[in-house]
């Protein structure tokens, strides 16, 4: 399989983005390793613009998968679970744009 010239884009809802943002700044504060560049680009997305680039949502989801395990002791569990459920949407986010179409027709 070959590279396409264009980088594959994720549009994200700005919910998601604004509670990735926050708990991406955590994640930096934390000295999380590969935090600070996916949380730049979440910090600086604007109202009309929550496009990202497939491997910034994948670092985004491991930092914040990260992040819930090395809290999990000290979070309420309502925290917890919010953290958990940012980090699994933005790797499924990711995993559907990289998944292969399913083949339409007969096998």
């Amino acid at each position: 399989m070959t590279s396409s010239a264009f980088q594959r884009t994720i549009i994200l809802p700005a919910p998601v983005c604004q509670q990735a943002a926050q708990h991406l700044e955590h994640a930096v504060q934390k000295a999380i390793d590969g935090a600070a560049t996916p949380w730049r680009a979440f910090r600086t997305a604007d109202g009309d613009d929550f496009a990202f680039s497939v491997p910034v949502v994948e670092q985004a989801a491991g930092c914040l998968l990260v992040l819930a395990a090395e809290s999990a002791q000290s979070l309420r569990p309502s925290a917890l679970r919010a953290l958990i459920t940012v980090a699994l949407h933005l790797r499924d986010a990711a995993e559907a744009v990289r998944r292969p179409a399913l083949p339409t027709g007969t096998w």
